[in-house]
């Protein structure tokens, strides 16, 4: 990790408040709501943070220029020191009550939202705009909760380390454990005059619209996990994540089936019977369909990579047309009467005439 005074840019001499300019110069640039999709800035933003953490308290920049960021800690035959027994065997707490630092503010919390995209969007992708009600670092404070600029005092419960001992008997004797400071949070830092817009949380609540990019192929029940678009923490504290749960709305001509669409085309029976070529709308463009003549309904007509793209794979899926053929209803005494002929040339028995239902009618009033 690089040295805190390298991280702000001061000298190991300097005073506290040239450590608070530092800080508050690179805060306003490097904040991940000033830039927004980028990673790096993200992270120095977190290291910036943590060195002023460190360097604004004297008790922690004392032990820092003494010992660097490890701290004291002596050696084991193990490897490595004390702590990696500890961590091991008694949750990171010494059994002989020695304290380690506040581990910094907390993170922010996690979001979730749902976020409805038509099919064409989970074919190929898209940039879904998504609204949260969010916590954001307060401009006023800059997130550190004071008013003023003024910085948080070291807590004097716990004498800046974020922890206090218990003493319990067991029967093993008496243990130290040591636990969060009920007064500080385990900050190890408290706000003497908070600021009035958060209160001294660092933090309001705005609402915010982020946009997110929806990766080809997802289908309803995906979820897309965007770093660092949750809340931000109190006082500084990093931001959570941002859940975004994707639902496809549904599409009047194609039915999604696995990676494959399928599109139900009804012929009438004079296009089934002698064939033909139709121009169908899909979600490439239009796509001419070749109807072989005698077509049944039930045959499917396959056209490969026009589906849904393989969301863990090259390629996509394919595009079936399935064939209905519908038979007419509302046929005119010409049409009737070709088609009669027609049975007759093929051999068809039909029923007469005098038996339609139009017969049957015209038979009740005679």
């Amino acid at each position: 990790m690089a040295d805190h005074y390298d991280t702000l840019g001061v000298d190991r001499s300097a005073s506290a408040d040239e450590v608070k300019r530092a800080y508050r110069r690179l805060a306003r640039q490097l904040h991940p709501d000033a830039n927004p999709d980028d990673p790096a800035a993200e992270a120095r933003f977190k290291e910036v943070a943590l060195a002023y953490e460190t360097l604004s308290d004297p008790q922690k920049r004392q032990q820092y220029d003494l010992y660097g960021e490890a701290g004291p800690q002596g050696g084991s035959p193990f490897g490595g020191g004390f702590g990696d027994i500890f961590d091991m065997f008694f949750n990171g707490q010494s059994p002989f009550g020695a304290q380690q630092g506040p581990a910094g503010p907390p993170s922010g919390e996690d979001l979730e939202a749902v976020v409805e995209i038509d099919l064409a969007g989970a074919v190929f992708g898209t940039t879904a705009d998504v609204d949260v009600r969010t916590a954001i670092t307060c401009g006023d404070c800059e997130g550190s909760g004071s008013e003023g600029g003024s910085a948080p005092e070291t807590c004097p419960d716990c004498n800046g380390v974020g922890q206090v001992r218990r003493v319990r008997q067991s029967i093993l004797g008496q243990m130290v454990t040591a636990g969060p400071c009920g007064r500080c949070g385990g900050f190890g830092t408290i706000v003497a005059h908070r600021c009035p817009t958060c209160g001294g949380d660092g933090r309001t609540i705005e609402e915010r619209t982020y946009p997110v990019e929806i990766p080809a192929g997802v289908d309803t029940g995906a979820t897309l996990r965007v770093g660092g678009r949750g809340a931000v923490g109190l006082r500084q504290g990093a931001a959570g994540d941002l859940y975004v749960r994707i639902r496809v709305a549904s599409d009047e001509r194609f039915e999604r089936q696995g990676d494959d669409l399928v599109h139900r085309l009804h012929l009438p029976v004079t296009q089934a019977a002698l064939g033909a070529r139709i121009l169908l709308d899909t979600l490439d463009g239009d796509q001419e369909v070749e109807i072989e003549p005698g077509t049944q309904t039930g045959s499917v007509l396959r056209f490969r990579g026009l589906g849904v793209p393989h969301l863990r794979g090259r390629g996509r899926g394919d595009l079936l047309v399935q064939i209905i053929v519908d038979t007419p209803t509302d046929l005119t005494e010409e049409e009737s009467a070709l088609l009669a002929r027609f049975a007759e040339l093929r051999g068809h028995e039909i029923a007469p005439a005098e038996h339609g239902l139009l017969s049957k009618l015209r038979s009740a009033f005679k």
